[in-house]
């Protein structure tokens, strides 16, 4: 049976079916409705002012390389400028590749690229360190909680080091509605009354973030990549099938083959949700260590580097983690990650870090 004619143009014949409408559309239309509908995001949202520097999360994925392009389509209209932000792990034998990837991306759209890495700001602890450190402990599927903290105040620290006024990352529907189940199954009243958003503001000092693909769907992401012939690293990370995360994919695949329209329901569920006052997380306040936004004395990225140092990745995570609040006994040694090849010197105790920012180089 051949393939209808475009709905748009109504001249090529259609490449796809939009899962979202079941809209059949050549592959330019997709494409340059794919973009308007980011733009819409953009500025109804009022996500990225006129002028504003942006630091695009790269990480050689679909996500942000189609993030990146659209981006970098649109930045004439919008009035604002990009630079690639992107953050080594550590993670031996799959963030090579990766940023490999990412540095290809840039030569390609001419953009400027800082890398980062979780060695120089903290304290010489990688992802493989951190899976080490908390094998044995009960702990081991928790590494995705680690690297997403640590990731995040990773991403924030390059985004400053090149200036930039805002952060934008390229979660997509699927990633959003995947994290709201995950915080209904954990009963996380303070995510869940935080994520269904677009962006935040920037609260506490941090840089403004906002997602512009939350309301794409990854098929569609997956997709605009193919039709673009953009080239991105797809292999999955070693650590990810171990996460919590994977129990919810496989819940939300089934849920969206019974309801298609579950992913986007999923989202703007968490956009309107409500909370009753005695539901409600207390006020953030500022990070006792570092000063940045916390609910606790310590915010969770100094509270998991306390963990690693001492010894105690288990106390790190959950309600163990209030162990980690209360000051360190002096006679308690400091333990350190392990050297990453023989070059290179043994790691130092954590250092701050503006001091670790300090001696970075590209």
């Amino acid at each position: 049976m051949p393939a209808p004619q475009c709905a748009s143009c109504g001249q090529a014949r259609a490449a796809l079916r939009r899962p979202r409408s079941g809209q059949a559309l050549c592959s330019e239309c997709f494409c340059a409705a794919f973009e308007a509908e980011v733009l819409h995001t953009v500025e109804t949202g009022r996500l990225l002012p006129r002028g504003a520097v942006v630091a695009v999360g790269a990480s050689g994925g679909k996500d942000s390389t189609v993030l990146a392009h659209v981006l970098r389509e649109l930045a004439p209209r919008l009035g604002i400028t990009l630079h690639l932000v992107a953050v080594d792990e550590g993670i031996g034998g799959y963030r090579d590749a990766a940023l490999t990837a990412v540095r290809h991306q840039a030569e390609v759209w001419g953009l400027p690229l800082t890398i980062v890495a979780y060695s120089d700001l903290f304290g010489g602890w990688t992802m493989d360190a951190v899976a080490r450190s908390t094998a044995g402990t009960g702990r081991s599927r928790a590494c995705c909680t680690f690297c997403g903290v640590l990731r995040r105040r990773a991403l924030e620290e390059g985004a400053r080091l090149v200036g930039a006024t805002h952060i934008v990352t390229g979660h997509n529907a699927d990633d959003m509605a995947e994290t709201v189940l995950m915080n209904f199954l954990r009963g996380d009243a303070g995510r869940l009354a935080r994520g269904g958003v677009l962006g935040s503001r920037g609260e506490g000092g941090a840089l403004p973030r906002c997602r512009p693909l939350q309301l794409a769907s990854q098929k569609e992401v997956v997709l605009f990549a193919h039709f673009r012939r953009l080239h991105y690293f797809s292999d999955e990370c070693v650590y990810a099938p171990e996460a919590f995360r994977a129990h919810a994919r496989r819940l939300l695949k089934a849920l969206e083959a019974a309801r298609p329209s579950a992913v986007l329901d999923l989202v703007h569920s968490a956009e309107r949700l409500a909370l009753a006052p005695a539901a409600c997380p207390p006020p953030p306040t500022a990070c006792t260590r570092c000063g940045a936004l916390a609910s606790r004395p310590l915010c969770q990225a100094c509270a998991l580097l306390d963990g690693l140092n001492r010894g105690r990745p288990r106390l790190a995570i959950g309600k163990g983690r209030r162990g980690l609040d209360e000051e360190e006994p002096q006679n308690q040694a400091k333990v350190q990650p392990e050297p990453q090849a023989q070059n290179q010197a043994p790691a130092q105790s954590q250092p701050g870090l503006a001091a670790s920012l300090a001696q970075l180089t590209f």
